[in-house]
């Protein structure tokens, strides 16, 4: 009878006993209960701005600076300077831009959307996941080779978007402030330079669809990607203040190139200009107008502005790749053997090995894993159940495996 005369615990906010809550906190002079906890915390996150309907400041006092960002990706991606400013000043500036008062003067900056082209295996992608490292802002990346016209199989236009709101945990304020990467944009590039007459759904028709989304409109996102339904319920997303940055290979894109600088051999003036131009490095002199050759509509080049380009990998490239970045390649493997207390130890001649075969498969940097990988494919079928102390990688034993696997499924990757 005592027991149940005595005074119950009672949550200090709602007033309900402990029989009527999950579980009580006990304080200095009070409690609370789990589901008042749980507002608590809502409203605090409200009153700092970072729940789902607000969005986080930006200061510009602790913006990173363009040489920042370019000295961030210094330590992850070799080489390719031209692209790393490019991007590193399009970034700073959207964040400017986000930070800009409405009112005050007629002067509205307008956001510059980026397309970088380089060939396989260049960097353009890790660019794209280093830079995400960095930015305070909800960033996403995305594969162009799945989009189709709405109605086709394959995925819509909107599903972009989708991936943004996941990253930005479905805050649309948070989201509509966001940078998308666009990977493999050339995939849909139309089949010829004329203007088809046919459908194209999975080229200058996803090229049309993608306008509204770089121009700046209100578009209806289905929450959880896929196709659109009448029945489903939509999130309006405002994409004027996302950046969108484009990336692809736009491979035989040095073949329009070479047909534009050609067009100006007239006279001896144009002689001695074309004398000076790199044949080996055609991209860098990449123009818009090489990219509506390629397959691009105007209009997607026009909201484009930002064009820059990857240089190709030369041997010397390859062997920093190799061993330089944070997450270089060899440094990976090496900790993978060090969590099976196995040390991992390369000679010299075999990174000089592996470049010359890189250069040879013409692969870019994914040559250099594919190689790597190879050659190490046994070492750690067999070391994890050996408990060794250490294993040294020789030049023999490289030149081994190489040629015991088949080489030819590489150059043909």
């Amino acid at each position: 009878m005592a027991d149940s005369r005595r005074a119950k615990n009672r949550c200090s906010f709602c007033g309900r006993s402990e029989d009527e809550v999950g579980f009580l906190i006990t304080g200095m002079n009070g409690f609370i209960c789990d589901s008042c906890a749980v507002q608590a915390y809502e409203i605090t996150q409200d009153a700092l701005g970072k729940n789902k309907g607000g969005t986080s400041k930006l200061n510009m006092q602790e913006l990173p600076k363009p040489v920042e960002i370019k000295a961030f990706l210094d330590q992850y991606v070799i080489g390719q300077d031209d692209a790393k400013r490019f991007l590193a000043v399009s970034v700073y500036n959207h964040y400017k831009r986000l930070m800009q008062k409405d009112g005050g003067d007629d002067v509205e900056i307008e956001k510059s959307n980026i397309i970088m082209v380089g060939s396989t295996g260049t960097g353009k992608t890790l660019l794209a996941r280093t830079i995400a490292k960095l930015l305070r802002v909800p960033f996403t990346i995305v594969d162009a080779t799945v989009l189709t016209e709405a109605g086709y199989v394959g995925e819509d236009i909107e599903s972009i978007l989708t991936r943004l709101l996941q990253v930005a945990d479905y805050n649309v304020p948070e989201a509509e402030r966001g940078i998308v990467f666009i990977d493999e944009i050339d995939k849909i590039a139309r089949k010829g330079d004329n203007p088809s007459i046919t459908r194209d759904v999975s080229g200058e028709g996803v090229q049309q669809g993608l306008l509204k989304l770089l121009e700046g409109s209100v578009v209806n996102v289905p929450p959880q990607g896929g196709r659109k339904h009448p029945d489903q319920k939509m999130i309006q997303v405002n994409t004027k203040n996302i950046l969108f940055i484009c990336g692809g290979a736009f491979d035989g894109i040095e073949k329009k190139i070479a047909q534009r600088l050609n067009t100006h051999v007239v006279g001896y003036s144009a002689v001695r200009n074309t004398a000076v131009i790199d044949k080996k490095n055609l991209m860098q002199y990449i123009a818009p107008q090489d990219l509506k050759a390629f397959g691009l509509i105007p209009e997607i080049i026009g909201r484009l502005p930002v064009l820059t380009y990857l240089n190709p990998l030369d041997r010397a490239a390859l062997r920093a790749i190799l061993t330089e970045p944070k997450n270089s390649i060899i440094r990976q493997y090496v900790k993978l053997f060090e969590m099976d207390n196995v040390k991992l130890v390369f000679e010299d001649a075999v990174y000089e090995y592996i470049v010359d075969k890189a250069v040879e498969y013409k692969l870019g940097a994914r040559g250099l894993r594919s190689i790597v990988e190879t050659i190490m494919m046994d070492a750690m079928f067999e070391i994890p159940s050996q408990h060794g102390d250490d294993f040294i990688v020789t030049l023999d034993y490289a030149k081994r495996q190489l040629e015991k696997a088949n080489v030819a499924r590489l150059q043909s990757a």
